[in-house]
């Protein structure tokens, strides 16, 4: 089982491409490969695991399952529309409550 990231996914076409963590070439993902209950789509920088096999017109993902990830702190960035490029992954921060004291407002009387 080899593990990668969705570069793209297009639901109306039903097909995208993985990258694989290996390095290799980009490998055609069909939605009828994907294991997963109801609706079956990839988003882009989703994290999937996945078997390479050779197709007719080279290797395809076969049996992809999406890594359950803890946080969905990650959002995917993309400067086009161009499904060809890959999608850049940005961890954005967690904003934690400040301890200070609000300032307190002083009362204008008129």
């Amino acid at each position: 089982m080899s593990t990668g990231q969705v570069k793209w996914f297009n639901n109306a076409k039903g097909f995208g491409f993985i990258l694989p963590d290996d390095g290799g070439a980009d490998l055609f993902a069909h939605y009828s490969a994907i294991s997963m209950d109801g609706y079956k789509t990839l988003k882009a920088g989703q994290l999937v695991t996945f078997d390479a096999v050779d197709g007719p017109k080279g290797l395809h993902a076969a049996n992809i399952r999406a890594v359950d990830s803890a946080s969905d702190d990650h959002v995917v960035l993309s400067d086009s529309n161009d499904e060809t490029e890959a999608a850049e992954i940005v961890e954005t921060p967690t904003a934690e409550p400040a301890n200070e004291p609000a300032e307190e407002l002083e009362e204008v009387t008129a």
